[in-house]
């Protein structure tokens, strides 16, 4: 399996309505050290409508100013529509919203 393939896996395992930062995929696909490659995998997306790349926030529960798909509104209303709440100043409360595996 791919690094890619071991990122889309863990960013799939994100359920609606919840988020995990960059370097929690990262940990999660089987290094902590790949956060910039995690984005660089989200990126290059082959499947939005599958892989939801959307629920991928960065460390600070704020959303990708360079969304691919859209830009970072784009990717807010996503979450918004999925009933994820952004504070005042733009960001997003992870431990309301964070994933927690298993």
């Amino acid at each position: 399996m791919s690094v890619f393939d071991k990122i889309y896996k863990v960013v799939c395992s994100i359920p609606k309505g919840k988020v995990a930062t960059y370097g929690q995929v990262a940990m999660l696909a089987g290094n902590p050290r790949w956060a910039r490659v995690v984005g660089y995998a989200l990126h290059n997306n082959p499947a939005p409508k599958i892989i939801p790349c959307h629920r991928v926030v960065n460390r600070e529960g704020r959303v990708a100013t360079a969304f691919v798909f859209g830009g970072g509104e784009a990717q807010r209303q996503m979450l918004e529509n999925e009933g994820i709440v952004f504070e005042s100043d733009g960001h997003i409360d992870l431990n309301r919203f964070g994933y927690i595996p298993g």
